[in-house]
Formats: C-alpha cells, structure tokens, sequence
C-alpha cells in the first residue's frame, strides 16, 4: 500500500510518519484485503490538531475518517479508531450480501460543474437563466450494485452518489434523506 504523509503548514516528523504507517496499515490489512494508497493530511485548527485520512480500496471504494484532539498522536488514534470502524463495518456488509466482487469496480467519466450561488442576487433580476460555472472538472462514476453504492456513500460520507447501476445497466442515484433513511432515484 502507498501512503502519503503530509502536514499543512505543520512539520509531521520522521516517527509520526512510521507510527501512521505502522498503526494504519494494521488497521486497513485487518479489514481490506487489497487497499491500494492511503492519504494522511495533519494540520491545525485553533489549539487542535486534525487528522484526515483517506483510503483507497482496489474494489473502488474509498473510506474516509477525520478527528480532532489537543496532541497530534491522539487526533491520529482517533482518526485510525474511525476509519477502522468504518473498514469493520464495511467488511461485515460484505459477507452479508454473500458476493464476492472478483474485479475492481468500473468506472467512467463524466465532467462535474460548480455553479455559483445566487444569494448575491437574490434581490435583483439576473440578465439571464443561465447559472455561472465556477469550475469544470473530471469526475468518475462507478458501476455499483444498489448495496454497494449506499456503502460507498456512507463510507465517503456524502449526501449523494450517482452511480451506474449493474443490475439495470442506467444511471441511478441514491441519497440521504432529511429523516436520516436512505433515497434511491432509478429513472
């Protein structure tokens, strides 16, 4: 597994490195069998520390944990007992579902808009419909089955997920509701 170690505008140290290395890596191997790269950012927040850590698994999902504390190694312990709850959980869904995924998830690309918001001009009348792009990027659509993609949301801990749909061959989109149950949009 890759790891990427880095602070924000902190100095993480050669032993912090090793310690996120060992302690993380125990964790993911313990509930993933196959993690490909992990991503750990450090950085301030006040009188606090923050850790952000982000796993990447070669079936396409992704887990993602962050924690606060007074001292660096506890926002990383914190952190870890997170994203190894989250692994935990993830791997008993997969022996519930009583399938195996033997290839990585496919993906395909699709291009994300931000728009700007409108509450600068809410008063006044816009010249046009048309909503301002921010920014144009490149994002990728996974081919889930419906378990799947509600577990990815949950591990990214995103609202929303569109995702291609295996069973219908379409795009579907499933989503947190404001009750706390899950929406899914199958057109």
């Amino acid at each position: 597994m890759r790891y990427q170690i880095s602070g924000k505008q902190i100095d993480i140290g050669e032993a912090l490195q090793t310690h996120v290395q060992a302690e993380l890596g125990a964790a993911v191997e313990k509930y993933a069998e196959r993690p490909t790269d992990a991503n750990v950012v450090f950085s301030r927040s006040a009188h606090e520390y923050v850790c952000e850590t982000t796993v990447h698994l070669s079936t396409g999902l992704t887990a993602q944990a962050k924690a606060h504390a007074t001292e660096i190694y506890a926002a990383f312990e914190a952190c870890n007992e997170k994203m190894e709850k989250q692994l935990r959980r993830y791997k008993r869904r997969l022996k519930d579902h009583h399938r195996d995924r033997s290839e990585p998830v496919e993906l395909s690309e699709a291009s994300s808009y931000i728009l700007a918001s409108d509450a600068a001009g809410a008063e006044s009348e816009p010249e046009s419909l048309q909503p301002i792009i921010i920014a144009e990027m490149e994002t990728k659509i996974p081919s889930l089955s419906v378990g799947e993609a509600v577990m990815q949301m949950e591990l990214a801990g995103a609202p929303v997920l569109v995702f291609h749909n295996e069973g219908k061959d379409g795009l579907n989109v499933v989503y947190r509701r404001e009750d706390g149950n899950i929406g899914w949009i199958d057109p």
